[in-house]
């Protein structure tokens, strides 16, 4: 069986169902994976990208952004690097107006116990997070 890295650009043709020729080939790939053909491995760096993409080039809803690539985290034949934390991140990203990454950021934080070192005060939104106190 072939595993295969997934691009940002396979997610968004396979989501968006809009090239001619791409787009069935990414559905194409994602069939093949479903019956256990080839494995996909999905890096949180292709998710964050892809969120990007979708919120900004595509103007998709936050949640609906968040729906898709969870189904596609979840999906038979998909292995997500850090699956926990980015099912995690995708929700906390669905539910308030941080940006992807630290809603990632957070999860991450909060499925290890680490503290956030960052100058953004908003992370005390995040309970379950603790923050670095940069003392400024």
């Amino acid at each position: 069986m072939t595993n295969y890295l997934l691009d940002t650009n396979v997610l968004i043709r396979f989501l968006r169902d809009d090239h001619e020729e791409h787009s069935p080939a990414a559905q194409g790939l994602f069939l093949e994976a479903l019956s256990g053909e080839c494995l996909l491995i999905l890096t949180d760096i292709a998710v964050a990208e892809a969120v990007w993409v979708l919120l900004s080039v595509y103007k998709i809803d936050r949640r609906q952004i968040a729906e898709e690539l969870q189904n596609i985290v979840k999906s038979p034949g998909v292995r997500c690097v850090n699956r926990n934390q980015m099912l995690d991140a995708l929700d906390r990203f669905a539910l308030t107006r941080f940006d992807f990454l630290d809603c990632y950021l957070a999860a991450m934080a909060a499925a290890s116990g680490d503290h956030v070192a960052t100058f953004d005060n908003d992370f005390v939104r995040f309970k379950d997070v603790l923050r670095w106190d940069h003392g400024v």
